[in-house]
């Protein structure tokens, strides 16, 4: 299994319970690896045969800046829904961080696997 990553895509969106959130953009940072096999697209040096990170990277972004989740749980699972399913993904290691949301952190949020890797 190869991996294509993605680190710290940063996205505004509207995420959070309280009422102040819902009123706010608020930036989120992912980190995505996605497993793949990399030898096709490397025999060929084509993007047609490779996972197009810049096509997962917009198709994210857009989704997730348009989003107004409450959850980052719900968040994640969507996202993680969305790559599988467009860019046929059989398994992702996906990283949600919400920067600030605890005073005396740097940042918390939900680390999730989905999907079976070979």
């Amino acid at each position: 299994m190869d991996i294509v990553f993605i680190r710290d895509l940063k996205i505004k969106t509207v995420i959070g319970v309280f009422d102040w959130e819902r009123k706010i953009q608020q930036t989120l940072i992912l980190d995505l690896e996605l497993a793949t096999d990399n030898r096709r697209a490397a025999a060929n040096d084509a993007i047609d045969d490779a996972l197009n990170y810049k096509a997962v990277t917009d198709r994210v972004t857009e989704f997730v800046a348009t989003s107004e989740f409450q959850l980052v749980e719900t968040l994640a699972e969507r996202v993680a829904a969305l790559v599988m399913s467009e860019f046929a993904v059989p398994w992702l290691r996906l990283r949600v961080a919400k920067p600030g949301a605890i005073p005396q952190a740097r940042d918390v949020g939900v680390l999730i696997e989905r999907g079976e890797h070979t």
